[in-house]
């Protein structure tokens, strides 16, 4: 189990990496193009609502077909997409790029799949915290160096790079890595009945007494996060001035935060405190601090805001990750995580829009006290439906549950 923990946190880690070499030069590139905010905010949407349709399917295929070949197509689309980019010459070209990475970019959720079949339920918390480190130390590296690249705003150069990665991440996995469900569990889930792709199968899940609260949870959380990470050097550029470079090692530092946390801080905390204790208490950081980061006047006050955000936001991504995983039957797993990207998707979809239109026509600040708003409902539903809510006989049974109701 070791050797297939550490091959994953390798995957990991060279997929955000190449992921975060454009990620905050995205907003310059589309500018580059004459975009708009607005239209930047679309740009991002745009991977988002592609990942919407293709994260569930992934995550389905790989229950029925195993984890590794679907990791194979999953790379295999980043690293076209990322080509892509780097050759873009219009504005569609980055449209192409981000929407075909999306469509065919479960690699996280897949990983976490992965990771799901090697655990056990004692130890999961901690591996999927190894993708959370691993997550860190890409965004450590990887827009330190996307900054370097792209001097003399060459923004086709750091894409370039990451597609290079994405080509040895690819490499990696069809030499080293192996299946992580065997045949005969295969075989096992595909003569149980399927759920189709369809909304009431996601309405279904929402409504199932262990899964829907998590869902929920997951969804209201990544509507405020996604808003702050999408519109962040949006909110850099026109609120402090910054150039991208100077952003691109901002994100350096929030790397630096994130490997602190969930390298070696969620084992801890999750040794002291229960997942749901751990949703509830973050929940009411990042609404603090997302307020906080909206009023954040200058760039010293921005770092030390952001160490509360990076914090509140890696324990809240791992504790629901974790949470859903013990409350599905082990067939389930795949699916479950799909229908949970599927959110995330739709919460990315979502977020930039409408963070680039407050930004663009109300206020730098808008984006910020929009997250924290979201927040504050959601210690509230917490503390209503999930901190103190009696544990169920988890996993549920598939038929649907009583509603949420009340």
């Amino acid at each position: 189990m070791q050797r297939k923990l550490i091959l994953i946190f390798i995957f990991v880690f060279i997929d955000v990496l190449g992921f975060s070499l454009i990620l905050p030069l995205l907003p310059y590139y589309a500018e580059t193009f004459d975009a708009t905010p607005t239209v930047v905010g679309l740009l991002l949407g745009a991977n988002a609502a592609s990942q919407l349709i293709g994260a569930p399917i992934i995550g389905r295929l790989s229950d029925r077909y195993g984890r590794r070949p679907m990791l194979i197509l999953s790379i295999a689309g980043t690293f076209v997409s990322f080509l892509i980019l780097g050759l873009a010459n219009s504005l569609w070209m980055l449209f192409a790029s981000r929407i075909l990475d999306g469509f065919l970019g479960g690699n996280i959720s897949l990983a976490q799949a992965y990771i799901t079949d090697v655990t056990d339920k004692e130890s999961r918390a901690r591996g999927l915290g190894i993708i959370g480190a691993s997550f860190g130390l890409g965004f450590i590296f990887g827009p330190a160096l996307g900054g370097a690249l792209s001097a003399g705003e060459n923004y086709g150069r750091p894409a370039l790079a990451a597609a290079v990665l994405s080509a040895l991440n690819l490499l990696g996995v069809l030499l080293w890595l192996p299946e992580s469900l065997p045949p005969n569990k295969r075989a096992e889930i595909t003569k149980r009945p399927k759920a189709a792709f369809t909304a009431r199968a996601l309405w279904d899940a929402l409504n199932r007494p262990c899964v829907g609260p998590l869902l929920y949870v997951g969804l209201f959380y990544g509507l405020a996060f996604t808003t702050f990470q999408t519109i962040f050097s949006l909110f850099a550029q026109k609120r402090l001035g910054l150039g991208a470079q100077a952003t691109s090692y901002v994100f350096t530092y929030v790397g630096l935060l994130i490997v602190a946390v969930q390298g070696g801080g969620m084992g801890l905390l999750t040794k002291r405190f229960s997942e749901k204790q751990l949703i509830f208490g973050a929940s009411i950081v990042l609404s603090l601090s997302l307020l906080a980061w909206a009023l954040t006047p200058t760039l010293w006050l921005l770092l030390i805001v952001l160490a509360p955000i990076a914090l509140a936001g890696g324990t809240l991504n791992v504790s629901i990750s974790s949470a859903l995983t013990k409350s599905v039957y082990p067939e389930e797993v795949g699916g479950t995580l799909g229908l949970s990207a599927s959110l995330s998707s739709f919460d990315r979809v979502v977020s930039p829009i409408v963070g680039a239109f407050l930004l663009d026509n109300v206020g730098t600040a808008a984006p910020g006290i929009l997250g924290a708003l979201l927040m504050g409902w959601l210690i509230s539903f917490t503390w209503r439906r999930v901190l103190f809510v009696p544990d169920l006989d988890c996993p549920a049974p598939a038929e649907i549950a009583k509603s949420l109701g009340d």
